[in-house]
């Protein structure tokens, strides 16, 4: 797992920008698929058709696109002015090390005599060195996009830290999931998402496009184990989190049943998720045609949204072992 996320984090993704990311994903899973392709959005979907007698249709998402930055203006002494493409943390982002999708580095820094809690969009500036605007446009354009610069550490006890987890774990995890599967009962499209930051756009299209039966969706959870926390439930290294509810979804009680008792039965660690905010591609999946059987397994993360989000190691091999056992469960039978 720990290699796997080496590769998927070392190439940018911020939303809308998904496919190089993609094409790290389309080459470790496409012998392992009937089917792999884009759609018209770029979602990287694999198919794989199911052993089971009138299989039924599982739909699995996790997204490939991270939080970012757009440029917005170029001022005379070079100094960048950008917009944000998702959820940003200003103050986790202010002093940070980023880079641009054409290798260009910078520094995202606020402007001086701002107190820490004003700072927004309107309030930072990359710094990439420049002399003037000059020096800086003959790099940089109106619409280039950047990234935190990703990293990745060993802590203790198999915990890592880094940036982005959100959400190449989830994608990690579908495909220790698909690789390692013996057997796959349901037809199974496995759906690497893009633009899930700003407003679960690929997972709604892809959805429309599949009508599946079951849905659930690979993502990360906060956690309430962290230095003055919102009490929560969730703890890193207490197994997958299985999702009752958030912001955006309350999950099918029949999906979170048959999960709940997938884990039992296969002895997999496992705890019971309510976020109060956010939300993942579960609800837009949920939504979909008529309807869907849908939930999520999270992967406990602490400091989302920052350049050290943090997971357990064990808490991503128990999701993936999740769901294997999902994968190999006829749906027929719930």
């Amino acid at each position: 797992m720990y290699n796997l996320m080496k590769k998927l984090i070392k190439s940018p993704s911020v939303s809308g920008r998904e496919r190089s990311v993609g094409e790290i994903i389309k080459n470790e899973i496409s012998q392992h698929v009937d089917n792999v392709y884009y759609d018209n959005l770029g979602n990287l979907i694999a198919y794989k058709k199911g052993s089971a007698e009138n299989a039924k249709k599982l739909m699995l998402a996790a997204h490939m696109d991270e939080i970012g930055f757009i440029v917005t203006h170029i001022e005379d002494n070079g100094f960048i002015r950008v917009s944000q493409i998702g959820g940003i943390n200003w103050g986790a982002s202010a002093y940070g090390n980023i880079l641009f999708d054409n290798g260009i580095k910078g520094i995202l820094v606020p402007e001086a005599n701002v107190s820490a809690n004003e700072w927004n969009a309107g309030k930072v500036v990359i710094d990439i060195g420049a002399f003037n605007k000059k020096d800086a446009e003959s790099k940089i354009k109106i619409g280039d996009t950047a990234v935190y610069e990703s990293r990745l550490d060993r802590l203790m006890h198999r915990r890592i830290s880094g940036h982005p987890m959100d959400d190449k774990i989830g994608c990690a995890v579908m495909i220790k999931a698909l690789v390692s599967a013996e057997n796959i009962a349901n037809d199974t499209y496995f759906v690497f998402t893009v633009q899930e930051e700003v407003g679960l756009r690929g997972s709604k299209t892809s959805a429309y496009g599949i009508m599946p039966d079951w849905a659930v969706a690979l993502d990360v959870t906060g956690t309430g184990d962290t230095q003055g926390a919102k009490p929560m439930a969730v703890k890193l290294g207490d197994g997958a989190a299985i999702k009752i509810k958030d912001a955006s979804v309350i999950c099918d009680s029949v999906v979170v049943e048959l999960l709940k008792k997938l884990a039992k039965d296969n002895k997999i660690k496992h705890q019971m998720e309510i976020l109060e905010s956010g939300g993942t591609d579960t609800a837009s999946m949920q939504l979909s045609g008529s309807g869907t059987l849908a939930c999520c397994i999270s992967i406990p993360t602490r400091y989302i949204h920052s350049g050290v989000e943090t997971i357990d190691l064990n808490d991503a091999d128990a999701c993936a072992a999740l769901t294997s056992a999902l994968l190999a469960y006829d749906l027929n039978n719930a």
